[in-house]
């Protein structure tokens, strides 16, 4: 059987970056009042796709890797941003998406016929 192609583009990892934003204030946030913030941000830019539930999900996973990841710390049930860290990957993030950006300007590049030689 075969199987289709399909492209995969991903874009900014605009959940992560709202998280990071919200958590970058430096106090220290429940998940659930994380998570009401994050939402809020979201719906006002219009870019809270797929539904709450899986938002939530997903945006409990991105927290629990940043923990992972050294950026935020845990106390119970609490997180907080360490802003040091926190900013090096939002710093990493921003050059791979320009990276990104570069690439696929690159390759929409219209081809320009070379010249025969005289």
């Amino acid at each position: 059987m075969k199987k289709a192609h399909r492209t995969l583009r991903r874009g900014p990892d605009i959940l992560l970056r709202e998280v990071a934003d919200v958590l970058t204030a430096g106090a220290w946030y429940e998940f659930k009042a994380l998570f009401l913030v994050v939402f809020a941000n979201l719906r006002a830019r219009d870019a809270a796709n797929g539904g709450e539930e899986m938002l939530r999900l997903r945006a409990y996973e991105k927290l629990q890797n940043l923990v992972q990841q050294g950026a935020v710390e845990k106390s119970g049930k609490q997180y907080r941003a360490k802003l040091p860290a926190l900013k090096a990957l939002l710093e990493t993030m921003t050059e791979q998406e320009t990276v990104r950006q570069n690439m696929r300007a690159a390759n929409n590049a219209p081809v320009v016929p070379v010249a025969a030689a005289c």
